[in-house]
């Protein structure tokens, strides 16, 4: 990364945008704690990557394009398996699982085998999982990749939902349209390198274009030219 700074408020959805190979995954990997930058450091909640990583960890919902789920354990138990990871307690991630339970609609497969499901259940155990222990800042990577039309609006919805509830969310993503409707703001990534950053209305006034996909063809060719 090449001197990557940005900043997410609560109840903003940042668009890291960028196509495949620009660094976006990684930068999510030094948010997380994941990879250590050779300079700088990520802060969430006023605690450093560098300082307190463990601080951070517990401050981060991770949603990624693979959902690692633990195929032996049922639903519940891994959620509850992951509640007491972050230390979450016992009658808290209850009830939280309850919660979730009804905003993901996982009641009718709650106590399945994480094996038994399918694609469109899998996705709606892993963004549960990033939300058990209720932290205030959620990372999606690429989250609508390998999903349909109804896997993504989920994807869609679940962004709303964070909103509502206050959350500082990232997303990072190749999927410029689908950014355009769910982001605030937006930093275009190239090369580990942020080109722009703003709203749609600041990006469309800096580079004359209209769309994301025409501002990103065009940045980039400029990077690339100059």
């Amino acid at each position: 990364m090449d001197r990557l700074t940005f900043a997410v408020a609560p109840r903003e959805v940042y668009g890291l945008l960028g196509p495949n190979g620009a660094g976006k995954t990684t930068t999510i990997r030094m948010v997380v704690g994941l990879l250590r930058p050779d300079s700088g450091y990520a802060e969430v909640g006023g605690f450093s990557t560098s300082d307190d990583p463990d601080e951070v960890k517990a401050r981060i919902g991770l949603v990624a394009a693979s959902d690692g789920l633990y195929p032996w354990l049922s639903v519940r138990e891994m959620l509850l398996f992951f509640a007491d990871l972050y230390r979450v307690e016992p009658a808290t991630a209850r009830s939280e699982l309850e919660r979730l339970s009804e905003l993901l609609q996982l009641s009718d497969f709650v106590d399945r085998r994480c094996s038994t499901l399918s694609t469109g259940q899998r996705q709606r155990v892993t963004l549960a999982r990033a939300l058990i222990h209720d932290p205030p800042v959620v990372l999606l990577d690429e989250p609508t990749r390998g999903l349909d039309v109804i896997g993504t609006q989920v994807v869609f919805d679940y962004i709303g939902h964070l909103r509502e509830q206050g959350k500082a969310v990232i997303v990072s993503t190749h999927r410029l349209d689908e950014a355009q409707r769910l982001c605030d703001r937006f930093g275009l990534l190239h090369q580990g390198r942020l080109l722009h950053e703003g709203t749609l209305a600041q990006l469309q006034a800096e580079t004359g274009c209209k769309s994301l996909v025409e501002m990103f063809t065009h940045v980039v060719r400029e990077a690339m030219a100059g």
